[in-house]
């Protein structure tokens, strides 16, 4: 079988993709497949490499020799045009695994380009993978789910008087977050008014839309979800972060933060958790794979959903891997399923 993993991409979350796709090659099952490695950069060019995983994770990859190589949306290529020397060949595909998160990558984009190339991929659809990626909408769909979520507000950019809507609706402080974007890339804990102007421009740096939500003091409480109709949860995991909150650094650069997992919950309290993460996947029309992440209320206890990601991490730190290792399904067997329900 010819899977191409695809890897980088144009969003701020070029290097976490990088990073998540060498991992994905130093675990799976390579004497199974034929292996394609296919880099997006920055810029948004698409080449083949035959990079080492760790000359993709360092972003070394980008320097060597490489082939310009495009997916082609006509169905009668099914699959990537590869320029060789004068002339371009056709590279037949079967699966794609988009190893890649963020704008133009895991928000529908690149889903629709492989619909359009008539080849299967690993992941969530246009629908799913859109309205996952936009805070605002999924929240709307989570609630229609009856799913408990955080009390929000949207600001748009150009010049809404943001200071005087959030301090009618809420006290401080209060989390600043782009609508769309991931790896809590733009997001900012603000503890007074004073602070607000800079985490709103650093927010709107990654969107034109920006969530203002009320702040919990919360335990942070990660589920995994794999399936296609018939969705399993996995055991549920506990981020205990270094920082304020779970910030880019704290998850990608300084790894300091702890994985607890299983975490410390009742039976009862998981059973409620898990069931709400496959809703949720259900509420939004997910395929394949997402993480779903809570907030437990360390004072009340109140569960809520924070967001799901139908792309989820895939770095050697990264939660989903862990949480279905943790459930039964190593690495390398969890990519051959993923792969099965492509």
């Amino acid at each position: 079988m010819q899977v191409a993993i695809l890897f980088g991409g144009k969003s701020g979350e070029h290097e976490v993709s990088c990073m998540s796709a060498a991992s994905v090659l130093e675990n799976i099952h390579a004497e199974k497949y034929s292996i394609v490695k296919i880099g997006i950069t920055k810029d948004g060019e698409w080449f083949r490499t035959e990079a080492t995983p760790a000359q993709i994770k360092n972003g070394e990859w980008i320097n060597l020799p490489r082939q310009k190589a495009v997916l082609s949306p006509d169905t009668a290529h099914h699959g990537f045009l590869v320029w060789e020397g004068d002339g371009v060949t056709v590279l037949p595909v079967d699966v794609i695994f988009p190893v890649m998160h963020g704008d133009f990558c895991e928000d529908g984009c690149l889903q629709g380009l492989c619909d359009l190339a008539g080849i299967r991929y690993v992941g969530c659809g246009v629908c799913a993978s859109a309205v996952g990626m936009d805070k605002e909408f999924a929240k709307q769909m989570f609630a229609a789910a009856g799913i408990p979520v955080a009390r929000g507000i949207v600001i748009e950019k150009p010049g809404e008087n943001a200071a005087a809507r959030i301090r009618t609706e809420f006290t401080y402080p209060v989390f600043v977050k782009p609508v769309n974007a991931g790896s809590s890339l733009g997001a900012s804990r603000v503890e007074t008014e004073d602070a607000l102007p800079v985490a709103l421009e650093e927010a709107f740096r990654y969107d034109t839309k920006v969530l203002v939500e009320e702040y919990i003091d919360a335990r942070e409480i990660e589920c995994a979800v794999l399936g296609n109709k018939k969705p399993k949860a996995s055991v549920l995991g506990e981020i205990v972060p270094s920082a304020a909150f779970y910030d880019y650094n704290d998850k990608y650069v300084d790894g300091t933060s702890r994985l607890l997992i299983p975490a410390p919950l009742s039976e009862e309290e998981s059973t409620q958790i898990r069931e709400y993460a496959v809703r949720a996947f259900q509420a939004v029309g997910a395929a394949g794979l997402s993480r779903v992440d809570f907030f437990k209320d360390r004072k009340t206890g109140r569960v809520v959903i924070n967001e799901i990601n139908t792309m989820p991490g895939f770095t050697n730190i990264s939660m989903y891997p862990k949480l279905w290792q943790a459930t039964g399904i190593p690495y390398a067997d969890l990519i051959d399923r993923l792969i099965e329900l492509a």
